[in-house]
């Protein structure tokens, strides 16, 4: 058993979370463990209430750095003690990784290389980013967390265009390998659809693991069909109904699309998704989302038919890894999109491009009646 530790003196107490998490996770790493190997938590702070885990916005910030790999987290008070310090108990693994091939000719650790795009930034600097930008834009509208269902986390956010009566919708389903992240962070992305004359909601959804993947789906759903009942309450067309999704966000709405039991759509489109699950079950990642043979099978839309009269399409960053590009290919294959759109930037910052650039006209082109 090894402990490490990560401190923050941040006065803002989700900053301390992240920075705090975020400094024990490259100790961990250093010392030649992952967040599987972790097995619980102490948080000390002189008021531990403010960083309790179970405050909705502690939770979040605790999934930015750990996404779905949860241990138990006790807190303790200590008098005097400036901002947070964590301390992280963890059982380092018997043997280092193999070394042998298991999916496409990866072996287990380049495997994880290509599907961890958090390797490409500084996660708690985009997150942190990403949260303020998105406050700002969520500030002055009124149609903010909005519920579609009963769970806390069945909320979405509807921004209208100005002087637009019964506009398009175009619905945004973020990423975070279906574990973290939510809607607000998202936000400031809305503005290009928006400017463009299209009401843009933005969703959330449970988090995996204690949602699975098959739950998320059918909400995301769900939010559609509650769309549709409420089209007059929210002053939308919702006949002319397009999704769009990130990530996980790409993988949820291909599953939407495929599986056709929404209401009707006119558009999807697909940004760097997870479209093939198999790959996942070689890695932790797997084991935390619980995914079987049968998952596989049935919730990967790159096995599934090509879903009619939508249109579709698909853009992958290009300093994106190997695999994610390969999976972006193999939809526009699958499903006859158009070729997929390779815009500036990594997994994160290719979205940029939503609120001006080729990204954006690929949306506008896809949403196009």
């Amino acid at each position: 058993m090894i402990e490490v530790v990560g401190t923050s003196t941040a006065t803002n107490h989700i900053d301390a979370v992240r920075d705090a998490l975020t400094e024990a996770g490259k100790a961990l790493g250093a010392a030649g463990c992952g967040p599987q190997h972790m097995t619980s938590m102490r948080w000390e702070a002189s008021e531990p209430l403010l960083f309790h885990p179970s405050r909705h916005e502690i939770e979040l910030a605790q999934r930015e750095v750990f996404v779905g790999f949860r241990v138990p987290v006790s807190l303790r008070r200590v008098k005097g003690l400036s901002g947070l310090r964590v301390v992280v108990q963890a059982e380092p693994p018997a043997k280092p990784p193999g070394t042998d091939p298991v999916y496409r000719g990866y072996a287990p650790m380049d495997l994880a290389r290509q599907y961890s795009p958090r390797f490409q930034t500084d996660m708690n600097v985009m997150f942190k980013e990403w949260s303020a930008k998105g406050e700002g834009f969520r500030a002055g509208y009124p149609g903010l967390d909005l519920c579609y269902g009963p769970g806390r986390y069945e909320t979405f956010d509807i921004f209208l265009p100005k002087g637009i009566e019964r506009p398009p919708v175009w619905v945004f389903v973020h990423g975070g390998y279906w574990q973290a992240s939510d809607k607000n962070q998202h936000a400031h992305l809305a503005k290009g659809m928006l400017d463009a004359g299209y009401a843009v909601v933005m969703a959330n959804y449970a988090l995996a693991p204690e949602s699975s993947l098959a739950n998320i789906v059918a909400q995301i759903t769900r939010l559609l069909g509650y769309l549709v009942e409420q089209a007059d309450s929210l002053s939308i067309d919702a006949s002319r109904l397009h999704i769009s999704g990130h990530s996980a966000g790409g993988h949820i709405a291909g599953m939407i699309a495929a599986r056709g039991d929404a209401p009707t759509l006119r558009s999807a489109l697909l940004l760097s998704g997870v479209f093939d699950l198999e790959p996942l079950t070689f890695l932790p990642m797997g084991g935390v989302l619980k995914i079987t043979p049968q998952d596989v099978a049935t919730l990967s839309p790159l096995r599934l038919p090509a879903p009619k009269g939508i249109k579709i399409g698909v853009a992958v960053g290009d300093l994106e890894s190997d695999e994610f590009k390969r999976q972006s290919r193999e939809m526009v294959a699958l499903w006859g999109a158009p070729e997929a759109l390779i815009p500036p930037g990594h997994h994160f910052s290719m979205l940029d491009g939503l609120n001006g650039g080729a990204l954006l006209d690929l949306a506008l082109a896809t949403a196009k009646d």
